[in-house]
């Protein structure tokens, strides 16, 4: 045998033969493993869109069915958060929005918005926190300063009411307007005068004196407790010419449907 002839390695070709079939095997089952995970994302992707879907109505429905007596109106809402399946697992839900653009309050139309977060899923369960905005235009205003002994209503401005009133001087009724700024206040409204025009009989006498009286009195609140669940509140108000839009929010809530139909009271 010849150096050359040493240094040569025969190949047994039966095995370079199974070698190749094995790596085209694995490269099929590759492709399998592929297409079955491309099949369960989107078989996830649906279970996970209809479930949130269906779970967005039955929200909806159980808060229709749950709200307080003289307040009807149809509800949708939106659940946020990457997984529906899996925050419903959990037991909560991270983030919901619930719209109601045509609720009717006792008569009154309310647009209104809330944003809860850590909404328990069990009965009984506590909201962790809420937030609302309740927008409401100049007539329903005014059918709320109604209820609370403005028969005039209230003059929309920007940032400001008006209103008119009455008082006694000099065993005489003499009747002012006045111009206040609102604050939240929790379970109510407090309007803070900041300007008024008394009509002092034609000016026969000098009523003078009552403008800094009324600029100086207590503000004027106006209650909204018994239009609100128990136990939220308002925090905040906004005040345009044709338009007010009232921030709540609620925190540690029950969320039962006994809890939902109790409003507050106005003492």
């Amino acid at each position: 045998m010849t150096p050359r002839d040493a240094e040569t390695v025969p190949v047994d070709p039966v095995r370079g033969a199974d070698a190749a079939a094995r790596r085209r095997s694995d490269g099929k089952a590759g492709v399998v493993v592929l297409v079955l995970l491309a099949v369960v994302a989107a078989l996830l992707v649906v279970v996970e869109t209809v479930g949130r879907g269906i779970a967005e109505r039955n929200v909806a429905d159980s808060i229709e069915q749950s709200l307080p007596e003289g307040v009807e109106g149809e509800v949708e809402v939106e659940i946020r958060g990457v997984s529906a399946l899996w925050q419903a697992m959990t037991g909560s839900m991270d983030e919901m929005v619930a719209t109601a653009p045509d609720l009717d309050v006792y008569g009154v139309p309310v647009d209104v918005t809330v944003t809860a977060y850590g909404v328990p899923l069990a009965e009984g369960g506590t909201l962790e926190r809420g937030e609302a905005e309740a927008s409401v235009d100049g007539a329903a205003v005014d059918e709320i300063a109604a209820a609370q002994g403005i028969p005039g209503g209230l003059e929309l401005g920007e940032g400001t009411v008006a209103y008119d009133g009455e008082i006694t001087f000099l065993g005489l009724p003499i009747g002012f307007s006045v111009t206040a700024e609102p604050e939240a206040a929790g379970d109510r409204v407090l309007l803070h005068p900041v300007a008024a025009e008394i009509d002092a009989a034609g000016g026969s006498i000098d009523a003078s004196g009552l403008v800094d009286r009324i600029l100086g009195g207590d503000p004027f609140p106006i209650c909204v407790a018994d239009r609100l669940p128990e136990g939220v509140d308002v925090s905040g108000i906004v005040v345009e010419p044709d338009l007010v839009t009232v921030r709540l929010e609620a925190s540690g809530l029950p969320l039962a449907e006994e809890t939902l139909a109790t409003t507050g009271t106005c003492g």
